[in-house]
């Protein structure tokens, strides 16, 4: 024969306790979605601008190449592009967004004055050192793109964590220890009333 346990005063404590701290965990993890959307729209923003300059810049600096190649000749243009040795140091860091931590990359020379790049004065032309600028201002977009992008596929990975947590919450836990609670709460209100019910009795 199964006996009836009989829930306590104290069960239901705890229970309203979770309750609270489930209630105040779902608030703030809806604040942190919310948040983090908003950041990644502004961040989105920025990608498209960099992205859109990106390609532009990438079709001006081919263009350029072809006529400095056209103009001054291939081997020229081979030349100058061998005589860079030293890559421009690009520094990889970290920041944090509420709580992501996404890339930071940044390098101060990428684009370089004339006399940084190698290769001689004397035969070299405009065109070239044009070319070569204009180079140099893609690598430097590629950078800017690079770290807004990865910024954005981490931040949607976190969005989509907490969107799961604020549903779990909302839809599963909350529903659950509710429902336990008013349980409980309902059959202590019939043990009190049977209690009374009892003591009448004897009264009597």
């Amino acid at each position: 024969m199964v006996q009836d346990v009989k829930p306590t005063r104290s069960e239901l404590m705890k229970l309203k306790k979770r309750i609270k701290l489930a209630t105040s965990g779902h608030s703030l993890l809806k604040k942190k979605r919310d948040g983090l959307i908003m950041e990644f729209f502004e961040i989105l923003k920025d990608a498209k601008n960099i992205r859109s300059e990106l390609v532009e810049d990438y079709i001006s600096a081919d263009e350029k190449i072809a006529v400095a190649a056209a103009l001054d000749g291939s081997p020229s243009v081979h030349s100058a592009a061998m005589a860079v040795h030293a890559a421009p140091p690009v520094d990889v860091g970290s920041k944090n967004i509420m709580g992501v931590v996404v890339p930071r990359i940044r390098s101060e020379s990428v684009v370089r004055h004339v006399h940084e790049r190698g290769y001689g004065l004397a035969g070299s032309s405009a065109r070239l050192d044009e070319a070569a600028y204009a180079y140099e201002t893609v690598v430097d977009k590629i950078l800017k793109a690079a770290e807004a992008e990865t910024t954005m596929l981490r931040l949607l990975d976190e969005i989509d964590k907490t969107k799961r947590r604020v549903n779990a919450l909302e839809f599963k836990v909350l529903p659950t220890l509710s429902s336990q609670a008013a349980f409980i709460a309902l059959r202590l209100e019939e043990i009190e009333r049977e209690n009374v019910f009892r003591l009448k009795k004897i009264k009597k």
